[in-house]
């Protein structure tokens, strides 16, 4: 039986996500329905993507029985308020990044999905990736020694996009590109906390950080160096070092399709799509996806591949670095 998708927003990331839908079989995954907070949107898109029922709310969204599991794709500052929705009507969730706006909400959040017994997934797309598969692999060979440092310098020319600029939806680099570059960290040393974080950037007219530049070290003696920027493009590589070599999760990093390690270079194909995307190997959305159908199939409440535990310390990290730079949101 396909798993049955309801869409929450009808914004690009939601577009993305459905068009990567329909490159899986009909028979495993299917749209149910998609809601907006205007009718004629959701409409719309319901139109383009032929989902069958479209709504002007999201309580009508949560109230449709035929749902197994909520995609949200809406801004920052909406996560918590539908994500409880979601869940409290009974549906699974998977819940674009960031999973909500600070570590108070998210631990909400999620407390609510584990007493409700119900699948929650913040979508760090990455993790779900053929790519970070092998980089996993490689690092668990030893073929690199031991892992000494990670280095990720992410930086996109979006300063004057509104989910980035304006405080009021959660805006700056931290929340938008820092999740990548702190997943990657977290995903290369395992979810540890760290021993000291050392940041410093700088903020927009709003009060919300442009670019952000940290150091973190950790008990072991490993280092994470981690840029963000929203005023350029940068080489948006992921570095690992090791005692022995060195291993490169190629540009893109977070939605990649090559990596490169010392013996070779692994490269991973992304399939066409019927629909043009917004963004950038949004046909890999795919594998998220896929992640979400195995889970629920399989009983699970949370994914292996980003547990909630680790979303619990992504949001601690977050906070902890907005704080570092003085970036402070009226929910905090």
């Amino acid at each position: 039986m396909a798993t049955r998708w309801g869409i929450a927003s009808a914004g690009k990331i939601s577009h993305d996500f459905v068009t990567a839908l329909a490159t899986l079989p009909a028979d495993e995954h299917t749209v149910v329905a998609v809601a907006a907070r205007q009718i004629e949107r959701a409409k719309e898109f319901a139109d383009l993507h032929k989902i069958p029922k479209a709504y002007g709310s999201y309580e009508e969204l949560a109230a449709d029985e035929e749902i197994d599991v909520v995609y949200i794709g809406a801004v920052n500052n909406t996560h918590l308020d539908i994500g409880k929705l979601m869940l409290n009507s009974g549906k699974a969730v998977l819940c674009e990044k960031p999973l909500t706006l600070n570590l108070k909400q998210t631990r909400e959040l999620i407390d609510l999905a584990r007493q409700k017994k119900l699948f929650l997934m913040e979508a760090v797309w990455s993790r779900c990736f053929p790519a970070y598969e092998a980089l996993r692999k490689e690092l668990e060979s030893g073929k690199l020694g031991d892992i000494l440092q990670v280095q990720v310098v992410f930086g996109l020319p979006i300063a004057d996009v509104e989910r980035v600029k304006l405080k009021e939806l959660g805006g700056g680099t931290i929340l938008d590109l820092g999740v990548y570059v702190l997943q990657f960290a977290m995903f290369v040393f395992g979810p540890k906390r760290p021993k000291n974080i050392v940041a410093l950037g700088h903020l927009n007219e709003q009060g919300v950080d442009e670019s952000m530049s940290c150091v973190i070290t950790y008990e072991s003696g490993q280092t994470a160096v981690l840029s963000t920027h929203s005023r350029g493009e940068f080489p948006n590589e992921a570095l690992v070092f090791g005692s022995k070599g060195v291993a490169c999760v190629a540009k893109p990093f977070w939605c990649p399709t090559k990596i490169i390690t010392p013996e070779k270079t692994s490269e991973f194909i992304l399939p066409s799509t019927s629909l043009p995307l917004n963004f950038t190997n949004s046909q890999g959305l795919r594998y998220e996806a896929m992640e979400v159908r195995r889970c629920l199939r399989q009983g699970l409440l949370e994914s292996p591949k980003m547990t909630l535990d680790e979303s619990l310390l992504l949001a601690e990290l977050e906070d902890t670095i907005r704080h570092k730079l003085g970036v402070k949101y009226d929910v905090d």
